[in-house]
């Protein structure tokens, strides 16, 4: 059991790289120069603008108060919240516009994080922000758990997130091994 473990362990982070490298719209918060690095320059930044860049080039200048998350890309308890309720009320699994929908909710933790110990927001946004993850997680897996002892139409697969396919295969896999067992014939 530990190597299908690792394995997805390991499937998930790839997934959480690629969503690293997908564009985010930034907006700058104060004129900076920017830098090169490995031949790559990034910059300069004029206060006001807008940027579009991979999300791992901008995580440091987020973490440095050079750029912000656009109001567009943002994803705070309140988005979280709206999509913990959409999916405890509707029993069949939904389709979401981004397949790294889940990614984008872990990696976002972070900037809710930065706004309680900047003291911008209080705790209890981050409280509320997590309590909606987990719903959503939890919602989400048990309906996963539920098509995982069926064949997955290509309806069904289409509103799966990219994690959740690498999730949903493993998962059909042991089910199917673990049935067969107790009901085919030796």
């Amino acid at each position: 059991m530990n190597k299908i473990e690792i394995q997805l362990e390991d499937s998930l982070n790839r997934v959480n790289f690629v969503f690293k490298n997908e564009e985010i719209t930034t907006a700058c918060i104060g004129d900076h120069n920017g830098f090169s690095i490995l031949g790559e320059s990034f910059g300069p930044f004029e206060q006001g603008k807008q940027y579009r860049l991979p999300y791992f080039v901008a995580l440091p200048f987020i973490e440095n108060n050079i750029l912000k998350i656009d109001s567009k890309e943002k994803c705070d308890n309140t988005d979280v919240q709206r999509y913990a309720i959409s999916e405890r009320d509707d029993q069949k699994l939904l389709q979401r516009e981004n397949k790294f929908f889940l990614n984008k909710i872990k990696e976002f933790r972070f900037f809710i994080e930065k706004e309680v110990i900047e003291k911008k927001i209080p705790k209890l946004d981050l409280d509320r922000f997590n309590s909606y993850s987990i719903n959503i997680v939890d919602n989400r897996l048990l309906k996963l758990l539920k098509l995982a002892r069926t064949n997955l139409s290509l309806n069904d697969e289409r509103k799966l997130t990219t994690s959740e396919k690498l999730l949903f295969t493993k998962l059909f896999d042991i089910i199917k091994a673990w049935r067969n067992f107790f009901l085919m014939k030796e």
